[in-house]
């Protein structure tokens, strides 16, 4: 009967420490998805597309709804697009920070929000300078975290129906 007890206890432990490698933890989730965040920073300023689009979900996973037309990308290829045509109106570098950043995970799921804001100048010289709300939706594919929704917009004054690039807490 001992030799079965013992077979139990083994068992489960397996079982537990197979659910544990399975599932991240929380906490490691987080610094994950953090360290994803930085890369997609670096990225950015370094004007990088390939690796802006290792923080996406590959092929048809991917769902944007950008700040800009159209109202949705479907799929890493289509959003591809948009950020190379996005990096092609920057003449010279960016300079891009996310602030704010606050990150949510369990299991193989988590999400966050957050501040970026982008100046630069354009390719005919005019500065740009706009910060955007982002909320993006993680999965954790194959013990790598990647967007799979990406949510970014302004807000917009309704007297004027414009929108508030430039918006501050």
């Amino acid at each position: 009967m001992k030799g079965v007890y013992l077979f139990a206890i083994t068992l489960a432990g397996s079982v537990l420490s197979l659910g544990a490698a399975a599932h991240p933890s929380d906490a490691d989730s987080r610094a994950a998805i953090q360290a994803l965040e930085n890369r997609f920073a670096a990225a950015v300023n370094a004007k990088d597309l390939e690796a802006i689009m290792n923080v996406y979900a590959p092929g048809s996973d991917l769902v944007v709804f950008d700040v800009v037309p159209p109202r949705q990308y479907l799929g890493a290829e289509a959003y591809r697009k948009d950020w190379k045509g996005f990096l092609a109106t920057f003449k010279g570098p960016i300079k891009f920070a996310i602030s704010d950043l606050s990150i949510d995970a369990a299991g193989m799921m988590a999400y966050s929000h957050s501040a970026q804001h982008m100046t630069g100048t354009d390719t005919k010289g005019k500065p740009i300078d706009f910060t955007v709300r982002v909320t993006d939706v993680y999965r954790n594919m194959g013990g790598d975290w990647r967007v799979v929704h990406e949510h970014v917009s302004v807000p917009v004054d309704m007297d004027t129906g414009k929108p508030d690039m430039k918006s501050l807490p």
